[in-house]
């Protein structure tokens, strides 16, 4: 038996009370009041919360400062969907849960064990897709009537779409995730969680982390560029997105491509429709090795236009050049983007083929305009009513900000 004098006695009770109080205290500090939007608290707890969970979806950028950006934007919209007496019921809000899950190929119950491996509590992700469900409720309720479409504005978008795709031109970001197939399934998991970002700050970061194009130095900004560039399966998907929104993730041959919209304007001088799109394509061995990439920029300075490539080609086997004439819609989606950010007779050495084997030598070689183009009128109505919708929200999110009280401890 270890015998303690009355004076150890009291000190060991001390002790053991000060750490209970001081474990306590830092608990009662997680609840406390970290930030305050309107009436409506933020805890350290949710902030810590949410960015564990931003860590496990992979968000790129700080996941601490998006963290709180993200907590004070559904807090405004919660107080404002609450207003107008917006509430999800839980059915509501399962559906949602199930449908976010869904994005990772995963149930609802998998997602939440996934979730609750990383420390990340279920009510975290209830309150995350509760915001969003009250959100695009409110928006559909408080801005659908204003926004309406009408046949003449259909009408005037299939009349401008013949002589130029509206006129319009965007300004877009983009990631291109090389997905092979044995990286085909994490690739798309990937995929899914960058759809989710919301800024373009956020999106940079990801093109510098992941994008396997040349224009991840530049955060995957692309210039300003025709919609007509662009294949034509990407055009509603494109009109659909307000600014900062991401596409779902689209297919391509060997990857998975993802594009922010940064800007979109309609001029003046109509851009040109092409019933026709040349190009060809000059196979290199060795996918994206250094000898391949050497040999492809020995190619450009020989090649000024694409008849000069059937020279380089004399004596290899036919298969090693491709080139033809093909109308947008017959384009392979990867070559049509890749297009779309060429003149004539400039290169892109982006893509590969024979699963990463075989580096893609692209040179644009013309594009045929068009005069005419059958357009459903129901997608451009749907187009045209999501972008009108996008932007009453993001103005109405702004308004929020700015008269809100937001204060943080």
């Amino acid at each position: 038996m270890i015998m303690r004098s009355p004076l150890q006695s009291l000190l060991f009770i001390c002790l053991a009370l000060g750490l209970t109080l001081a474990s306590m205290a830092k608990a009662q500090n997680l609840f406390a009041p970290a930030i305050k939007v309107n009436d409506k608290v933020i805890t350290q707890f949710d902030l810590d919360q949410r960015a564990r969970m931003l860590t496990l979806f992979r968000s790129p950028g700080d996941a601490t400062k998006e963290a709180r950006i993200q907590l004070i934007e559904e807090r405004l919209k919660l107080d404002a969907a609450q207003s107008f007496g917006v509430v999800p019921d839980r059915e509501e809000v399962l559906v949602g849960m199930e449908e976010f899950a869904a994005r990772a190929n995963m149930s609802n119950e998998q997602f939440l064990r996934a979730l609750k491996g990383g420390g990340v509590e279920e009510q975290t992700f209830r309150e995350f897709v509760t915001s969003g469900v009250a959100w695009r409720t409110l928006v559909r309720a408080r801005f659908g009537p204003k926004v309406e479409v009408g046949d003449s504005d259909i009408d005037q978008a299939l009349t401008s779409a013949a002589t130029g795709a509206g006129n319009i031109r965007v300004l877009l970001s983009e990631i291109i995730l090389p997905a092979p197939p044995q990286e085909a399934a994490a690739a798309q998991a990937r995929a899914n969680e960058l759809s989710q970002i919301k800024t373009e700050g956020a999106f940079a970061a990801a093109a510098r982390k992941y994008s396997a194009t040349a224009s991840r130095g530049r955060g995957g900004k692309l210039d300003w560029m025709p919609l007509s560039n662009l294949p034509p399966a990407l055009h509603p998907i494109i009109l659909g997105l307000a600014r900062g929104q991401v596409t779902d993730p689209i297919p391509i041959n060997g990857g998975i491509a993802l594009f922010q919209m940064r800007g979109i304007e309609e001029g003046t001088v109509a851009a040109p429709e092409f019933s026709a799109i040349e190009y060809a394509a000059y196979y290199i061995a060795g996918g994206r090795s250094p000898e391949a990439f050497a040999t492809a920029k020995k190619i450009k300075n020989r090649a000024d236009t694409c008849d000069d490539l059937y020279g380089i080609a004399k004596g290899q086997p036919e298969e090693v050049l491709e080139r033809g004439s093909k109308a947008p819609a017959d384009i392979p989606t990867d070559i049509a983007l890749e297009l779309a950010k060429l003149d004539k007779h400039e290169v892109s050495t982006a893509l590969t083929r024979a699963d990463g084997q075989t580096l893609v030598f692209l040179m644009l070689c013309g594009r045929t305009p068009k005069q005419t183009e059958d357009l459903d009128r129901g997608q451009i109505g749907l187009s045209l009513q999501n972008r009108r919708l996008g932007s009453y929200a993001d103005s109405y999110l702004a308004q929020l900000r700015a008269e809100a009280r937001i204060i943080e401890y």
